[in-house]
């Protein structure tokens, strides 16, 4: 049985039930006060919790994938390259940050950064650098906090005229943008791949999904709630160009993200493609539902249900236009729950819309999967956008 797997978790579970029950049957027989009786007391004591403590961790570890298989929890963790499988569609081939004169982009000082390991340290023009910012949405009145990697291009004369490529990083939840930063390790893996020449100078914008915290808004609309989806697609980008030289045209941007992020970055870029045409999702859902965490997310009555649809990405593929951009995503065949479901995906996608895929062999849903993952989801997106872009027309940008 699977490390995750229910079967294991109820075989445990009745164990543990079984074990307590043959602990109250034999206590009266191990009463007696010497020491073989004592051993036997101690000895069912500590069977009992092991079980019991055995059936929770793998209660939680299935509902959660901390570890995926049981080579994962025995420290056999797969080091292998990662490489990227082009999807073939199923009818074709397949200087400081100032606050901007509207207020949209404020430095907001350390904010933990300088716990941050991997974090670009030196002379700018050679290493980079990672302001620490919120971002101030006009449409959605929301404000996010984000981090907001530099390449070393970024301030170098030659490059002065540029306008550079944005990867939007979104983090799970209830992650954020030091989880991005820290746990995914994207700027020391950006800042890595420019050096290897794998990837292209990019701005890379590390932010978490929900605008209404503690609220999980998953990138959505909410009809009378957080317009996170409005954030994202219209505010996002706003704030960006007015602070920063990046790409004014929609071949620059990417989003990508792991988890929920992983979902909302497959939302993000299948409804509105002329924001974000390319998009990864590292274990991704294809689909939303309402939880206790996000509330009701689409309203009530037939608009409700409509809405709910709408945010389902299998629905859309079997009911609307395929949008003109190009997807990653990833999972593994043993520890992941998202594998049969991507699967499913891939054979859904069909022209324009181009897909590709990392599958692992085994994995979690975790960074050590995760981390395995993003260096090839980064140098493929940032082969998808398109650098540089002349800023000439355009106020110079520090």
């Amino acid at each position: 049985m699977g490390l995750t797997s229910r079967s294991l978790v109820y075989t445990v579970g009745f164990a543990a039930v079984l074990c307590v029950a043959l602990m109250v049957w034999v206590w009266p027989r191990l009463a007696k006060r010497n020491l073989l009786s004592v051993l036997g007391r101690l000895g069912a004591i500590l069977l009992t919790q092991l079980m019991i403590i055995t059936t929770v961790l793998l209660a939680v570890n299935s509902s959660l994938g901390f570890f995926g298989t049981w080579n994962q929890l025995l420290g056999r963790v797969d080091k292998a390259p990662v490489n990227v499988y082009e999807q073939v569609p199923a009818n074709g081939p397949a200087a400081m940050v100032n606050e901007s004169k509207n207020g949209l982009v404020q430095p907001t000082g350390d904010e933990g950064l300088s716990h941050v390991g991997g974090i670009p340290r030196g002379p700018e023009a050679k290493t980079g650098r990672v302001d620490s910012v919120r971002i101030v949405g006009r449409r959605s009145q929301a404000v996010n906090p984000a981090y907001v990697y530099l390449p070393p291009q970024y301030f170098q004369p030659q490059y002065q005229r540029a306008r550079f490529p944005v990867m939007v990083v979104i983090s799970g939840y209830p992650g954020g943008r030091k989880s991005v930063a820290q746990h995914l390790k994207v700027p020391e893996t950006a800042a890595k791949l420019l050096a290897d020449n794998k990837m292209q100078p990019t701005i890379v914008v590390m932010l978490s999904p929900t605008i209404a915290q503690p609220r999980d808004t998953e990138c959505v609309d909410v009809p009378g709630g957080p317009q996170a989806e409005t954030f994202f697609t219209k505010d996002l980008p706003e704030a960006l160009r007015s602070a920063y030289r990046v790409g004014h045209d929609a071949t620059a941007w990417g989003v990508l993200g792991y988890s929920s992020g992983g979902t909302c970055s497959l939302e993000l870029a299948m409804r509105a493609p002329e924001v974000y045409p390319a998009a990864a999702a590292l274990s991704g859902d294809y689909k939303l539902d309402n939880d206790i965490a996000t509330g009701n997310l689409f309203g009530s009555g037939e608009q409700g249900k409509q809405n709910k649809r709408e945010h389902d990405l299998m629905w859309r593929l079997q009911n609307k236009p395929a949008p003109r951009v190009s997807v990653l995503v990833t999972s593994s065949r043993h520890g992941e729950k998202n594998f049969d479901a991507t699967q499913k995906f891939l054979k859904a996608v069909k022209d324009p819309m181009k897909a590709a895929t990392i599958i692992l062999p085994e994995g979690s849903h975790h960074f050590s999967t995760w981390r395995r993952e993003i260096a090839p989801v980064m140098t493929w997106m940032s082969q998808q956008l398109t650098f540089p872009q002349d800023a000439q027309d355009a106020p110079k940008k520090k």
